[in-house]
């Protein structure tokens, strides 16, 4: 069998013990891919670069620096590298090459394509939908299946030449084909456009507000697009007989909710996580059940987790060794269960994400004294969790007001406010210690008024299910009903000894 060039490795975090009225089991999975010893050394890569050409693109240089940022990327690839060019309006204009498909390059390869590049004038709207559509067509005219398909785009405004709805279409048929990175240049693009496509398709999305920077920018994806060794890994779930799936998000290095993606393949559920160079991601992974109807003091699988990896040959086979989600339903009404401090964690992490957005949402719309508390909480939130690349963010859109009290900079320019949302995503790679606890105390449980979700973050601002803000009046979850018991107390009971496999 072909070698991977990984060596992949999962970690799982999870308490044993289910409280008497949970109604989910959760655990966070990392995931450390590390170089094999029998790496293969020639990892075939396509790329394909996206550029902007629409008619906005005409205004204080913006399409000469993309231009020398385009052909500063394609500088960059090694010879023998798949190229495919689009330049992209209201529709997208293969060109580069001229052939169906993709081509290989080399020194005379790379100078006609740039040449194309610079023959770019500016004309037309905005159909990111399209362009991500025909992304996909060349791709699909790759020989083999064994290729890293990697894409970077630009934009400098939304996508306005189409609707939301064919937008999220193209999204779904590019859904695990290939990776796309997103980058709003200048100001006056939509955040939340770029985040839905570089969440869609496993990458990242940031803003370069300085035009020079792109340049610098396009160099380094090229740059990181020659690590990746896997082009497509799976998250495998065989759930057991009582347990459906809640949701799966990745956490690190960049916020992504996965659920949607799921895939069926034979009995197990197949969750795509796109494409792999050397490094540690983590994942978490809720499972959803009746608690009327789980056994009581019996230890049942809830869960065997398998990473897949793609082969050339289209089988998905296992890449490292499966992991058993094993759990026990506590008959004593009386002792809830602390979740693992790494959980707790995650939802802190994801509350300054949502608080970002929000303030960068309130400052956009003209609500600045929401902004305000919205920015004032994430970065108490960012503090508290030594999140310093985000916390650096944060304290550059703010300032002193009059009152003496934090709040969003005024003359913070549109292009800065959306790097905020965009950046909100973005979590630590490194492990941080979760936030302190009160000696002897346990989270206590909010349910969401909407959807009645419950979460035990500490100061849980949103729902971390469907992003309803809570209401900072509300009282914590009330004990009347049996279901919505709060835990206060942890307990620590090892698991029975004899397993029941409920799959």
């Amino acid at each position: 069998m072909t070698p991977l060039g990984l060596s992949f490795n999962i970690e799982m975090d999870a308490s044993s013990d289910l409280a008497f009225n949970d109604e989910r089991a959760d655990t966070l999975l990392t995931i450390r891919a590390s170089p094999a010893a029998d790496a293969p050394s020639d990892v075939p890569i396509a790329e394909i670069l996206i550029m902007d050409r629409s008619l906005s693109m005409a205004a204080v240089g913006k399409l000469n620096e993309a231009k020398r940022a385009m052909c500063a990327a394609i500088d960059t690839l090694q010879d023998g590298t798949y190229l495919g060019i689009i330049a992209g309006h209201h529709e997208a204009e293969v060109i580069y090459p001229d052939t169906v498909g993709l081509v290989r390059v080399d020194a005379e390869a790379k100078a006609v394509a740039k040449r194309r590049v610079m023959g770019q004038l500016p004309e037309g709207g905005t159909a990111i939908g399209t362009w991500l559509t025909r992304a996909r067509e060349l791709f699909d005219a790759l020989p083999a299946r064994d290729t890293v398909r990697h894409a970077v785009l630009y934009t400098d405004g939304r996508d306005e030449h189409e609707s939301a709805e064919e937008l999220d279409s193209a999204l779904a048929i590019c859904v695990d084909q290939f990776v796309c990175h997103a980058r709003g240049l200048g100001n006056d693009w939509n955040y939340t456009e770029l985040l839905r496509i570089s969440q869609s398709l496993h990458g990242n999305a940031d803003a370069v507000v300085e035009i020079s920077d792109l340049t610098r920018d396009f160099t380094h994806l090229m740059e990181e697009a020659r690590s990746i060794v896997v082009p497509r890994v799976y998250l495998g779930l065989l759930l057991g007989e009582w347990f459906r799936l809640g949701f799966v998000r990745q956490t690190v290095p960049v916020e992504a909710d996965l659920t949607t993606q799921q895939q069926l393949h034979g009995e197990e559920i197949h969750i795509p996580l796109g494409a792999w160079p050397p490094e540690k991601r983590q994942y978490h992974l809720s499972l959803r059940f009746d608690p009327d109807k789980l056994p009581l003091d019996t230890q049942l699988s809830a869960a065997r987790i398998t990473l897949r990896a793609e082969r050339p040959d289209a089988t998905r086979t296992p890449c490292a060794a499966p992991q058993d989600l094993l759990v026990r339903r506590l008959a004593a009404r009386d002792f809830p269960v602390r979740p693992p401090e790494s959980l707790t964690h995650v939802e802190n992490l994801r509350e300054l994400g949502m608080s970002m957005r929000a303030c960068a949402d309130a400052q956009l719309s003209g609500r600045y004294e929401e902004a305000d508390r919205e920015l004032r909480i994430a970065l108490e939130l960012a503090e508290a969790l030594g999140d310093t690349e985000r916390l650096e963010l944060l304290r550059a859109v703010s300032t002193t007001g009059p009152d003496g009290r934090t709040q969003v900079r005024r003359d913070a320019s549109r292009g800065h406010i959306q790097q905020l949302g965009l950046r909100s995503t973005r979590t630590a790679a490194r492990d941080i210690d979760p936030f302190a606890r009160e000696p002897g105390g346990g989270p206590v449980q909010r349910r969401c008024s909407r959807c009645k979700a419950t979460t035990t973050a500490p100061e849980p601002r949103f729902c971390e299910e469907c992003g309803h803000p809570f209401d900072s009046e509300a009282a914590p979850a009330a004990p009347d009903d049996p279901h919505d018991a709060a835990p206060d107390d942890p307990r620590d009971q090892p698991p029975g000894d004899t397993p029941v496999d409920a799959s």
